[in-house]
C-alpha cells in the first residue's frame, strides 16, 4: 500500500468521537473499536473521562466492544482511563507499530475487517489501523480552550506532510 493510502482515514469526522453513533458503525458494518486515549477520548492536560464521553461509551458498547490502546507511557493514566469506563486498555502501543492493535484485536476475537481503529492523529492512529487492514476513522482532537493552538498546530503539520505525500482528507466515495 502506498505511503497516500496509508495516511487517508476510511471516514473522517467533522467532531469529536461523540459524532461517532451507533447508525455509523452499523453502516460500515463495525463490530468493534479500538479507541486512542490522548485527545481522542480525553485532552492531555486531563486525567479523567467527562460525563459525555462515560455516556457516549455506554451506548457504543451496545453495538460494538471496545478497547483503548494508547501511545501514551504513562500506564497508571491509561490504567485509570480504562478502569473508569471499564474497558480493556494498553499503554505504551508505539503506533504505528501493529503490535499492540493486533493483541487489542486477537482479544476481541472479530475479524480485523470489521474493527474500527479511532484516533486524532493521521501519522499514529490512522497509519496503524490501515497497516493493520482495520477501517480507520480520523475524529477532531478533544482539547482544552487553551490548548487549542499548540496541539492543533501538529494536526496541521500531519495534514501538510499527509497531503505532500498524495493522501487526500476528502471522504471516500
Amino acid at each position: 500500500m502506498s505511503w497516500n493510502k496509508l495516511l487517508e482515514p476510511d471516514l473522517l469526522l467533522g467532531g469529536s468521537v461523540l459524532s461517532l453513533t451507533p447508525e455509523l458503525l452499523k453502516q460500515h458494518h463495525l463490530k468493534g473499536l479500538v479507541l486512542d486515549v490522548d485527545e481522542t477520548l480525553v485532552p492531555l492536560t486531563e486525567n479523567q473521562v467527562s460525563e459525555e464521553v462515560h455516556q457516549w461509551v455506554e451506548e457504543i458498547r451496545q453495538v460494538a466492544t471496545l478497547s483503548l490502546v494508547s501511545n501514551n507511557v504513562i500506564a497508571s493514566r491509561i490504567a485509570a482511563i480504562g478502569e473508569s469506563l471499564d474497558l480493556p486498555y494498553i499503554a505504551g502501543a508505539a503506533k504505528p507499530s501493529r503490535r499492540r492493535l493486533r493483541q487489542a484485536v486477537t482479544a476481541m476475537q472479530l475479524p480485523v475487517e470489521q474493527v474500527a481503529m479511532v484516533g486524532d492523529r493521521l501519522f499514529t492512529d490512522v497509519l496503524a489501523g490501515n497497516r493493520m487492514g482495520m477501517f480507520t476513522i480520523l475524529v477532531e482532537p478533544m482539547v482544552n480552550p487553551g490548548d487549542g493552538f499548540r496541539r492543533y498546530g501538529w494536526r496541521t503539520v500531519e495534514v501538510y506532510l499527509s497531503q505532500i505525500l498524495g493522501a487526500s482528507l476528502t471522504p471516500r466515495q
